[in-house]
């Protein structure tokens, strides 16, 4: 299968580029067109020539070469445009989270690929992640009788240093409420196979590193849902540069027969770096992206709806974007 990577943008560029690198059944591609208002950011051709991957001057030239399938890691005020270029030209998309920086570019994206009749896959790898996977697995069982409430973490390293448009509210849509509720919001949309917010509550602060971005940096989002449950999700740019790893993510589900807890990412050796002067974080397991790469390729391959697809991808984001206009508004937001 013929896979164009689009954007060395977002930090999870390198990830898909080694999953798909991996395969033997895909022959990839990669441009970069972009990178010159990155700055001295890692990406462009210097960096497919550092990585052994075959480079091709922007995405028409992908398209041109006869990519089946596209993976868009831009910025995400870039998502809506890339979308609509690679359904014009014939080919599936697996689009970095969030969706879109607003409702209505997701929902052109919806069409612009329904009507060109080509997937479009949202990526939002904790889906795949076992531990979340046994998780749906109980309360689709009943195990845990009726789920009453939800709390739920992702917090991180302000990721700034690595890629300075994730706090630039033009081209990331906003900053840790869009950059860290999107993944919660589509856990808990996986968990209820789709139901939909009915209405969000939202405050933001710049407490930290207030000094060095004009986004929010921290956030709680409290989102009642359809099925009565009531969600509270901490998105804060909360972890110290020293931290030993990115982040992290948790839910707590509390139901009428029991409590669960997950941990997305506690598979690790924990240590400590002498060269670091600090913990010190191994993963192990399962890795979440290739399992997440593998649903796209099969459902391209055979013909299948993947998921989450876009009208997830939608969902979450209309979390979100009520989120904002709860922080504007400083009272609860209804969805329609």
């Amino acid at each position: 299968m013929k896979i164009a990577l689009w954007s060395f943008a977002h930090t999870h560029a390198l990830s898909y580029w080694h999953v798909l690198s991996q395969r033997a059944d895909v022959e990839l591609v990669v441009t970069d067109p972009d990178h010159g208002r990155r700055g001295n950011e890692p990406g462009g051709e210097a960096l497919a020539a550092q990585l052994g991957v075959t480079y091709l001057p922007d995405y028409a030239a992908t398209l041109d070469w006869g990519a089946e399938a596209v993976v868009i890691c831009s910025e995400n005020s870039d998502h809506r445009r890339l979308t609509e270029l690679a359904a014009a030209g014939g080919a599936h998309v697996l689009c970095e989270k969030p969706i879109a920086t607003s409702v209505e570019d997701a929902e052109a994206m919806i069409t612009a690929c329904a009507e060109a009749g080509v997937s479009l896959m949202v990526a939002y790898p904790v889906r795949f992640s076992p531990d979340f996977v046994q998780l749906k697995q109980t309360v689709d069982a009943g195990a845990l009788g009726q789920v009453l409430a939800i709390t739920g973490t992702n917090n991180g390293q302000i990721p700034m240093d690595a890629r300075a448009w994730f706090v630039d509210p033009e081209l990331a849509g906003g900053g840790s409420l869009t950059d860290h509720t999107v993944h919660v919001a589509d856990l808990i949309d996986c968990l209820f196979d789709g139901v939909p917010a009915r209405s969000v509550y939202a405050s933001t602060n710049k407490i930290l590193h207030g000094d060095r971005v004009s986004v929010e940096t921290g956030g709680m989002v409290s989102v009642e849902y359809a099925n009565d449950v009531i969600a509270t999700v901490d998105c804060s740019w909360s972890k110290p540069d020293s931290y030993p790893t990115w982040g992290g993510l948790t839910l707590q589900l509390v139901a009428s027969g029991g409590i669960a807890d997950l941990d997305a990412f506690a598979s690790r050796v924990d240590g400590h770096s002498e060269t670091r002067r600090n913990g010190l974080w191994l993963a192990y397991g399962t890795n979440a992206d290739e399992l997440m790469i593998n649903e796209f390729l099969d459902a391209v391959s055979t013909g299948r709806r993947p998921q989450p697809d876009g009208e997830a991808g939608l969902r979450s984001l209309r979390v979100v974007q009520a989120g904002y206009a709860s922080v504007r508004s400083g009272q609860p937001v209804a969805l329609d």
